[in-house]
């Protein structure tokens, strides 16, 4: 019989480190699931809001526009942004660019800039008109 060879080692957790790229693979499906559950949720409630009559829309648009409303819309919002442009940059993927190790960490750290700069900029457009 011949030795066997020892087996890899993985990094311990004390030396392994988050990368950017991970982070926005995962963020990336986590908003996909927010978006099915907690936009679902949402959507439902303004469309039967609306079909139901006033004092029903009126009860939405009292929540939406409290703090807890408005900080759910804005989460939804990111989330929303997020996952297009994650999805953008997976589609990029596709055509077997990016890999690179610079250019992955460059892609995936304009996702989190572009969701949160168009965030910020829709919701300050939102309130300031």
């Amino acid at each position: 019989m011949s030795a066997r060879r020892p087996r890899p080692v993985s990094p311990h957790l004390t030396v392994w480190r988050w990368q950017i790229w991970a982070i926005a693979s995962i963020t990336h499906r986590i908003t996909g699931v927010g978006l099915y559950f907690a936009g679902t949720v949402m959507l439902t409630w303004y469309l039967t809001s609306l079909a139901t009559g006033p004092e029903a829309y009126e009860t939405f648009c009292g929540f939406a526009g409290s703090w807890v409303g408005q900080f759910i819309l804005i989460g939804l919002t990111w989330t929303l942004f997020q996952h297009m442009a994650s999805g953008m940059r997976h589609l990029f993927m596709d055509t077997a660019k990016g890999f690179e190790r610079s250019a992955s960490r460059r892609s995936a750290s304009l996702t989190f800039l572009v969701s949160a700069s168009f965030t910020v900029a829709l919701w300050l457009y939102i309130w300031l008109t």
